[in-house]
């Protein structure tokens, strides 16, 4: 007789603190002077750690994310009286809140929206219109190419190969255009509207980051050719010059270390507007579906959907007033700290196994970014754009935060916040376009 899966921790203090270590140890090293691992970070993306060393937590049987009754009461699991005797009540179709799941929903529920707001409490709208129409034009071509680029991505497969499209792989790419528009939260809030399971989304999670860091590489290439490639397509440079001045006197006056003060401030902000967004969540939905269920279809019945839209909304009237200057202070750094919490509770429930068992995912993914980059090269050579404008648009809507400002520091150092300023764009627009992407390949798919 097969032996019950017991797993080795179950305390969710404990299992909080092995994630904490488990992103220090991968922050620590991506930062190391060690060749060794200056060499592995060249190829293997630290945020793909982030996901991945969590999930091995859960394959190897040491933490669990839920209990699947039927597992527990037919003895494949063995986790314990308590959870036996809830199953016993729930029936075997149920699941059991483990360590997993209950610090995924703490995530989700109370970091995700904080870190929304500040991640959006940054922008500044009359920086952002000072890089020119043309930035803004790619960047918006970006958008656009990654909103249409799936569901065409997702016809041309159905064509060629429709059971890798059949199902409930609309709702994944959903989360890939989260994260491809915007970034890690918007990934996870698109997870959660449309429902993505935790198969499904483990290989969504690859096919993002893989695809993604492979045109960020070309990004990079074209990087180094830069002034061959403007010679040839004619495009006027100069404004670039003038924006690496202006980004470095802004760096020197804005500059400050933040002290206790500036730091309870920032969380005050970030939570009170989370509790705000949970109130018009519990509110607007129930009056929603009790007088128009037929909006369901849209997610308008789900909570989890206007609790995400009403944070975004409020970081982006926040952003217009002075509390914008506490991005000076780091409040979008706090931001990306919740984010990657986030990160490593979704990596709790991760299958690995599902990477290799989906292949042709990863055409759907290629086919999906080769739209999004022949739109943008196609722009970019019609109003005759600089390569940086083009370069760091793309990796904006791609990359976001994290991978937008190497980009931009590939064609010179102080213009590495340019790409924080764009992906910043791309948070406030990615909750909104994605679920529009999603509306769409709900519509192609069915």
């Amino acid at each position: 007789m097969q032996q019950p899966i017991t797993y080795l921790v179950t305390n969710n203090a404990v299992v909080f603190g092995i994630l904490s270590l488990i992103l220090g140890l991968v922050f620590y090293t991506n930062k190391s002077d060690n060749l060794y691992f200056k060499k592995f970070y060249k190829y293997v993306p630290a945020l793909l750690l982030c996901y991945f060393l969590p999930s091995l937590l859960h394959t190897f049987h040491i933490v669990p994310y839920n209990y699947d009754c039927a597992d527990v009461l037919s003895g494949v699991v063995d986790a314990g009286q308590g959870i036996m005797a809830q199953c016993q009540v729930s029936g075997a179709d149920k699941k059991i809140d483990a360590s997993g799941s209950q610090l995924y929903y703490v995530a989700s529920r109370f970091l995700l929206p904080a870190s929304l707001v500040l991640l959006t409490l940054s922008i500044d709208f009359k920086k952002i219109k000072a890089l020119g129409p043309k930035a803004l034009i790619l960047f918006l071509t970006g958008t656009f190419g990654i909103v249409i680029g799936g569901p065409i991505a997702l016809l041309i497969m159905s064509a060629i190969n429709p059971d890798v499209v059949a199902g409930d792989v609309w709702r994944g790419m959903t989360t890939v255009a989260g994260s491809w528009i915007g970034g890690g939260a918007n990934q996870a809030a698109m997870k959660e509207i449309y429902e993505v399971k935790g198969g499904l989304f483990s290989s969504m999670i690859a096919v993002d980051v893989i695809i993604a860091n492979i045109w960020m590489a070309v990004l990079l290439l074209m990087a180094g050719n830069s002034k061959n490639i403007d010679a040839k397509t004619g495009a006027d440079t100069s404004a670039i010059e003038d924006l690496k001045n202006t980004v470095e006197k802004f760096n020197r006056e804005h500059a400050k270390i933040p002290d206790l003060t500036d730091l309870i401030l920032i969380v005050a902000i970030a939570f009170g507007a989370t509790a705000f967004g949970h109130i018009v969540a519990d509110t607007v939905a129930p009056y929603i579906a009790q007088n128009w269920p037929a909006a369901e279809q849209y997610s308008l019945t789900s909570k989890f959907f206007w609790l995400i839209v009403t944070v975004t909304s409020i970081g982006l009237i926040l952003s217009m007033t002075k509390l914008r200057n506490f991005e000076a202070v780091g409040a979008s750094k706090v931001g990306s700290v919740f984010i990657y919490v986030l990160v490593a509770a979704i990596g709790l429930h991760m299958d690995i196994s599902a990477i290799v068992e989906r292949p042709w995912l990863f055409v759907v993914g290629g086919i999906w970014m080769i739209i999004h980059a022949l739109l943008m090269l196609g722009v970019a050579k019609w109003i005759k754009a600089p390569v940086f404008y083009m370069a760091v648009a793309s990796q904006a809507n791609v990359g976001g935060a994290a991978s937008a400002p190497v980009v931009a520091a590939a064609f010179h150092p102080s213009l590495a916040p340019v790409g924080v300023l764009l992906a910043v764009l791309g948070y406030a627009l990615g909750t909104y376009a994605a679920w529009f992407c999603g509306q769409i390949l709900q519509m192609v798919a069915v």
